[in-house]
């Protein structure tokens, strides 16, 4: 009995003690998240040599990034309202390639009655400098992002994003929002994507 009552003891410490630590990982408020997430990335990956630059269309507001895996964050405003710009960079070996990326932000979206949006996945390829590009445009009810789901989607939204093939990991770029302010800034948004360069 006393082995038993010791075990369970020990065991419960031990959780409580993992939970103590996830808990001080994280920003307060932040979910709780499985063992298996994304690491967090290396000081100075992503930077300098390995790093990306672009320029900044001129009426989008830099935000501060409301995670470690999001490089920039920018409200980008709109005559249907305000969409939201963000780059998300993993580090080296994490993030997954762009085929599979761009079916899991197609997946997120719906056409108007229901069903698959692969139909409405539209990706293409192309080179900006050395810099190899996926593009990625698919548009419907959007259950992604912050209460998509929760709310059973917001009809009306579009992503346009690409996928860059960084110096040491790939680099992603999505604009998502009302559809007529994703189409009033789309032509924005690729020209931030020409003007990518490699560096700081």
């Amino acid at each position: 009995m006393q082995s038993r009552l010791t075990t369970a003891v020990s065991t419960f410490a031990v959780a409580l003690l993992a939970a103590v630590a996830a808990a001080q990982a994280l920003p307060p408020g932040h979910p709780a998240t499985p063992a298996d997430a994304v690491p967090v990335v290396a000081a100075g990956a992503g930077t300098g040599a390995t790093g990306l630059a672009w320029a900044v269309p001129a009426d989008w507001k830099a935000e501060t990034p409301s995670s470690s895996m999001r490089r920039a964050q920018y409200r980008v405003p709109g005559p249907a309202g305000d969409a939201e710009c963000v780059v998300f960079y993993f580090g080296p070996g994490q993030g997954g390639d762009a085929s599979s990326n761009a079916a899991r932000w197609a997946s997120q979206f719906h056409p108007p009655g229901g069903g698959d949006s692969a139909p409405a996945l539209k990706t293409a390829g192309l080179r900006v400098g050395d810099l190899e590009v996926t593009t990625v445009d698919v548009e419907g009810t959007y259950s992604g992002g912050m209460g998509g789901a929760a709310t059973g989607g917001k009809p009306g939204y579009r992503l346009v994003g690409a996928i860059v093939a960084g110096p040491d990991a790939n680099w992603f770029f999505k604009l998502t929002g009302p559809g007529k302010t994703v189409a009033a800034q789309k032509e924005a948004f690729e020209g931030m994507i020409r003007s990518l360069k490699k560096g700081p």
